[in-house]
């Protein structure tokens, strides 16, 4: 039988796993296998030869039990409703998992961003908030930068929003350029919250990042902030990066600022030379003998096919959904630590929370207040998710790292809609 790879079903299947372990109650487990709004839109667009087309867009709201929507919008030829579902769940549990006073939510549209100018690029964004605008808000639904869309494009759709409401309104999106407001360490903190993340988890697994090799796929913004963070911060040896067209593998280590400039003149890292330098496929990437593995690109890279091959001790899920639920169970039982998707990335929503707050007190912080908080916050979900692992250990029920998260995310916002009066 296949293993199932639609995001949304998988989203469900490890919600029903966490449910199931935790002893949910049933009309709780009903109420969150599905999204509490889902908005489809078709908006017209002006195109570069004067003509209009037509596009489809998206925003789920999954659950605001404990406070507003939060989550980011993405422009990509292949977007489809099942994706920005699985999203939005997702950054339901990430935002409860963190202990933010949001909900999770997900917008989306279906274009290819790469054949747009500028121009049809800035209709398309206004195009589509327009069409959405009456569902988001500062205490309604906060958007933020996502897969192929930019702080350049949160600045339009702000500016966008604004003009709708006759005033400015700089806490209705997150992800800003600077000059309105947006905040200090937001552009690498998804990445920088995964390296908080995995200097616990390295003094979990008795290993000295100092000495450790680190294989990363994905040389986008996760993945090349997590390449000159890992190195910068730990130490660390790089030896094998990957893009979409493939990767390189060199047991000496890779050089970030090289790897850069041969990704910005041809297209891909894979062109990188030098001594013992070798070309290698994604697929060998995963299954590198390293002692960190960093999936940093997209979904359903780590399977129940590949799952026995991965040789790392500590598998850091910067991207979302990299890995399957049965990959899961495989490297649970083979003793990979397998840290999830929604705790590991979770700093970019933490420092967007930390944007949307500073916006609504008109009050900013600097950089290294930022870093500092975000430290502070995303080790405690570390700690608490290790906690949970621990508490069922000794009641005999031994679970994944990733189970637990649910376990803790699931758990604060059954606790808020039993308060609120929404289940009893």
């Amino acid at each position: 039988m296949a293993e199932e790879l639609n995001p949304f079903k998988i989203a469900q299947k490890q919600l029903e796993d966490a449910a199931e372990i935790m002893q949910l109650d049933k009309q709780a487990l009903e109420l969150l296998k599905e999204p509490q709004q889902t908005v489809i839109v078709n908006f017209p667009v002006e195109m570069r030869d004067g003509t209009v087309k037509t596009f489809t867009g998206f925003r789920v709201l999954y659950n605001n039990a404990r406070g507003p929507g939060k989550g980011g919008i993405r422009y990509h030829p292949e977007e489809n409703l099942d994706t920005v579902k699985a999203l939005a769940a997702w950054m339901t549990w990430k935002t409860s998992l963190a202990n933010l006073p949001y909900g999770g939510a997900k917008g989306g549209v279906i274009c290819d961003p790469k054949q747009l100018n500028d121009k049809e690029l800035e209709n398309l964004s206004r195009g589509y908030i327009r069409a959405i605008a009456n569902f988001i808000g500062p205490n309604v639904d906060v958007p933020a930068p996502d897969v192929y869309t930019t702080p350049q494009i949160m600045a339009w759709i702000m500016d966008e929003y604004s003009k709708l409401k006759g005033a400015n309104e700089f806490a209705v999106i997150t992800g800003k350029p600077l000059e309105v407001w947006g905040s200090e360490g937001r552009f690498d903190s998804t990445a920088m919250g995964g390296m908080y993340v995995l200097r616990e988890a390295a003094k979990l697994k008795g290993i000295d990042l100092k000495k450790a090799k680190v294989a990363i796929q994905g040389f986008g913004n996760a993945g090349m902030f997590a390449m000159d963070l890992v190195t910068k911060l730990f130490g660390s040896k790089v030896v094998a990066i990957s893009d979409s067209k493939g990767g390189v593998y060199c047991e000496d280590g890779l050089d970030f600022e090289k790897l850069k400039e041969v990704k910005a003149k041809s297209g891909s890292v894979q062109n990188y030379e030098g001594n013992n330098v070798r070309k290698i496929s994604n697929e060998e990437l995963l299954e590198s003998d390293v002692d960190v593995l960093i999936p940093a690109a997209i979904e359903n890279q780590i399977t129940g096919d590949n799952a026995d091959k991965i040789n790392a001790k500590i598998v850091l899920e910067l991207a979302n959904g990299p890995v399957t639920p049965a990959a899961d169970a495989i490297l649970w039982e083979k003793g990979v630590l397998d840290l999830p998707d929604f705790l590991v990335n979770s700093g970019g929503v933490i420092v967007s929370y930390f944007e949307w707050v500073q916006n609504l007190q008109a009050y900013y912080w600097t950089a290294d207040e930022v870093y500092k908080r975000l430290d502070t916050i995303i080790t405690r979900s570390f700690n608490d998710v290790i906690s949970t692992q621990k508490q069922y250990a000794d009641k005999g029920k031994k679970i994944s790292p990733r189970t637990a998260a649910y376990i803790v995310a699931v758990s604060r916002v059954v606790a808020t809609m039993k308060v609120r009066g929404w289940i009893h």
